[in-house]
């Protein structure tokens, strides 16, 4: 469940399955022996998801479910995949699997709903995989390859309410991007036009009516409210359904303690932030100790304890995908309590030391406007 720059999704989105209309969707002991071994990934349930992955392999030898599954499992049991080498080359061979399934029923039939989602499934895979390993060229030109597929989903929302999620998506960067970011605006009449809130509509409709993509879309959709539309409390919404249903899930557990701090629930967060000295995972060190520097300095007013935190923090390494914000979160603590101290020069230095990491419009708003 890697995070694209927000660019690649303008191409790229993470589509993890899709539902087969021909063979799979039309057997409801494949749909739900499929729904079964996605909560079992993303509930980090690894060995139960095995045995329905071979069942589906079994029944259905010529179908890219199964492999695309075996790949949705990969990138989840070794977060963050692109720092794993052997989890990767298990990762593009799965990928690969399912990508020629794919065309081979393309290849029957190039309008095949079936095999145009797959493909997409692939290509969106690899183009997220090269992403995150720094391979921006070879990312872009899986992203590239994906787009064609991305805008033939847009045409079946009546057919499959998962397809909300991704032209949601699409239709909100679209337009997103290049308000962020105008430098690219003369090369936006490639893409089709966009519409903000109808893609945060969209994105809402698939977090209650997908069946594969809902898990996904409550991701996105409350990391987009967090980062770009500073709305921690609608963000909650779907980060909770998340927590709720995937307790073992450090990815969610994460964002969940950030959308009740951001949201300044303070007495629900301190929980969810001891939560997560329960998971194993690398991506969680940084966050606990943002998360309780935080907590210490809004909730507790301590600042000298809030500061051991930040500075803790940022002593960990962070990852560009999943933990980058974290340290502007950290700077920016460190910058209140120098203010606070009437220490304005280590305060700015601390904001522009947050500048030069953050993405989160609250968090640049709160650095431009210290003077």
């Amino acid at each position: 469940m890697s995070r694209l720059s927000p660019l690649l999704f303008l191409l790229s989105l993470v589509c993890l399955l899709i539902p087969a209309r021909a063979q799979v969707m039309t057997d409801p002991v494949a749909q739900q022996t499929v729904q079964k071994a996605l909560d079992h990934i993303y509930n980090m349930e690894f060995t139960q998801a095995d045995g329905l992955i071979r069942q589906l392999q079994t029944r259905y030898p010529q179908h890219p479910v199964a492999s695309m599954l075996r790949a949705t499992q990969l990138d989840i049991q070794h977060l963050p995949l692109a720092e794993n080498k052997a989890a990767v080359g298990q990762f593009g061979q799965a990928v690969n699997q399912g990508m020629t399934l794919a065309k081979q029923m393309l290849d029957k039939n190039e309008d095949d709903p079936e095999g145009v989602f797959f493909t997409l499934s692939a290509y969106s895979y690899m183009a997220s995989l090269y992403h995150n390993q720094g391979e921006s060229l070879k990312a872009v030109g899986e992203s590239k390859k994906a787009y064609n597929y991305l805008r033939d989903g847009a045409k079946l929302l009546d057919r499959n309410p998962d397809f909300y999620f991704t032209t949601g998506l699409y239709n909100y960067y679209v337009e997103r991007y290049p308000i962020d970011h105008p430098i690219v605006r003369p090369f936006m009449f490639f893409f089709a036009d966009g519409d903000i809130s109808l893609g945060l509509k969209q994105m809402d409709i698939a977090t209650r009516k997908a069946v594969f993509m809902r898990p996904v879309a409550n991701y996105y959709l409350a990391h987009i409210l967090l980062k770009h539309e500073s709305n921690p409390v609608k963000a909650n919404v779907y980060t909770s359904y998340l927590t709720d249903k995937y307790p073992k899930n450090p990815l969610f557990a994460m964002i969940q303690a950030e959308s009740l701090l951001l949201s300044g629930r303070y007495a629900d967060a301190r929980p969810a932030v001891q939560q997560l000295r329960q998971f194993s995972n690398k991506l969680v060190p940084v966050a606990y100790q943002t998360f309780s520097g935080m907590l210490a300095e809004q909730a507790d007013k301590n600042d000298k304890a809030a500061t051991d935190f930040y500075e803790a923090a940022l002593k960990l390494p962070t990852n560009e995908a999943y933990t980058k914000e974290y340290r502007a979160f950290a700077y920016t603590g460190l910058a209140r309590i120098a203010a606070r101290a009437n220490n304005r020069a280590l305060a700015k230095t601390y904001y522009k030391k947050a500048l030069d990491t953050a993405e989160y419009k609250m968090t640049v708003r709160e650095a431009k406007a210290f003077k």
